[in-house]
């Protein structure tokens, strides 16, 4: 869902790493390969490099909301618009 709500706004990368970031039987035990261009291989790259700042990248102390706000106000205002639809 979330892809379909940021395609026109954010960089093919980015997108790739939101649709296949889950699907680790693609990149992490690397099946399917006989299935990929040798763009969807390129691509695969931004996603493995995404992966360890997803799901398993929690820290038990939480990160300081304060000094993160402005970093991440500027970023997202970088590549999406002041309002989108949900």
């Amino acid at each position: 869902y979330l892809y379909h709500v940021v395609k026109d706004y954010l960089p093919e990368e980015a997108l790739w790493m939101i649709r296949y970031h889950s699907c680790y039987v693609v990149h992490r035990e690397n099946e399917y390969q006989h299935l990929m261009t040798d763009k969807d291989r390129e691509m695969l790259k931004w996603v493995k490099l995404f992966n360890p700042y997803d799901l398993y990248s929690k820290n038990p102390t939480p990160p300081d909301r304060k000094i993160l706000k402005p970093y991440y106000e500027e970023l997202v205002a970088k590549y999406l618009p002041a309002t989108i639809q949900f």
